[in-house]
């Protein structure tokens, strides 16, 4: 790969990470966020749907949040992840349905679900990889680790790949740039890595 197409990919990844680019910061993303949890995370999803053929309410849980939190807009976060809690991820159905509780306009809901790196917008693997893309890592060539994932396991960031063991994701500064570059994988910080390290660690989670 070229000095320039590789220069061209970190800054799309940099991008990505701060959300100066990001396409799913626009209201029509929304609805293709939804359909996508079909393809992929169809297990998370079907939790809403068999509730409904139970014929309860797949929101006991985010109701309960609701009512624990009276209705504050001030709980908006804690309510979001409950719900998060409950689904794996937070649909447009459900963010709907938060928004009109709390009388929020959804793009308010959806712009902090979508700022926030812990909430994940749609379905996810069993095991998650967050690569930080802040100023620091980026300078590290966080983007190298980025593109070896994409190229090893055959997934965009962003996404997860087709057999639902892994998701990459690009997210904002964690924080903690004397670490890096910075990737947490599964909920374990990872410091220091290099594409070849952070390429074991995936395969031996994905390989268990």
């Amino acid at each position: 790969m070229s000095a320039g197409n590789g220069q061209s990919r970190n800054v799309e990844y940099l991008k990505q990470g701060t959300g100066a680019t990001d396409a799913k910061g626009t209201g029509a993303a929304l609805k293709r966020e939804a359909e996508g949890r079909a393809r992929v995370g169809a297990r998370q999803g079907a939790k809403e749907a068999a509730a409904r053929e139970g014929g309860e309410s797949p929101y006991t849980q985010v109701d309960r949040a609701l009512t624990r939190c009276q209705f504050s807009q001030d709980a908006l976060i804690e309510i979001l992840h409950a719900a998060q809690e409950t689904f794996g991820f937070l649909s447009e159905d459900t963010m709907t349905y938060i928004a009109r509780a709390l009388k929020l306009p959804l793009s308010w809901v959806y712009g902090v679900a979508s700022f926030y790196h812990h909430f994940n917008l749609k379905p996810q693997g069993e095991h998650i990889c967050n690569i930080c893309m802040g100023t620091a890592c980026f300078v590290k060539r966080a983007g190298d680790i980025v593109e070896t994932l994409e190229r090893e396991f055959h997934v965009k960031a962003g996404e997860t790949t087709a057999d639902g063991k892994l998701s990459v994701n690009i997210v904002r500064c964690l924080g903690n740039c004397g670490l890096a570059p910075m990737v947490v994988l599964d909920g374990k910080v990872h410091a220091r890595q290099t594409p070849e390290t952070m390429l074991r660690n995936c395969k031996e989670a994905v390989e268990g």
